[in-house]
């Protein structure tokens, strides 16, 4: 059973949050289409999200001058507005690894307002951090996720680890 309940509210917040689950019903929506006409969600959506995310990784490195420290990646991508979204703590930082623990999901958020079963919700956030993965990628690094909102655990842990040579 998911549990998934926001410590900081606020009218900013909750409006930016709302944009994040606009995208998280885009994603339901596509899938659910898909399979109506026999396709199986992970046979096409992990590959196109993979592919959004490893362009904007891309995109970040150009935005640090080129460089893949994953020191990039924190204060780009988890600066402080996408903190207070996910209720994110930063639990390490280095050039090499990158450690961050999620309180909430608004993505989790939308697909039970739209009625997605737990399982549904498992799935559709597996998709969703191919992103992420992609994300790694353009940093050589290795996104390793332990806990998920999305499958009952009451956080999300993720754990960017740099690729050695």
């Amino acid at each position: 059973m998911i549990t998934n309940n926001s410590k900081k509210r606020n009218f900013i917040i909750e409006k930016f949050r709302g944009t994040i689950e606009q995208r998280a019903s885009w994603l339901w929506l596509l899938c659910d289409e898909a399979e109506k006409k026999g396709l199986v969600w992970e046979d096409f959506a992990p590959a196109a999200v993979k592919r959004y995310g490893e362009k904007q990784g891309q995109e970040l490195v150009k935005q640090a001058w080129n460089s893949k420290s994953l020191l990039g990646l924190r204060f780009l991508l988890f600066n402080l507005p996408a903190r207070m979204i996910f209720d994110i703590k930063i639990k390490k930082t280095s050039s090499k690894e990158f450690n961050l623990e999620f309180g909430y999901c608004p993505l989790v958020n939308a697909w039970q307002k739209e009625g997605c079963s737990d399982s549904q919700i498992a799935r559709l956030c597996d998709i969703a951090m191919c992103g992420d993965h992609g994300i790694a990628k353009a940093y050589d690094a290795e996104l390793i996720i332990t806990e998920r909102i999305s499958r009952g655990d009451g956080v999300c842990k993720m754990h960017y680890i740099k690729k050695i040579d």
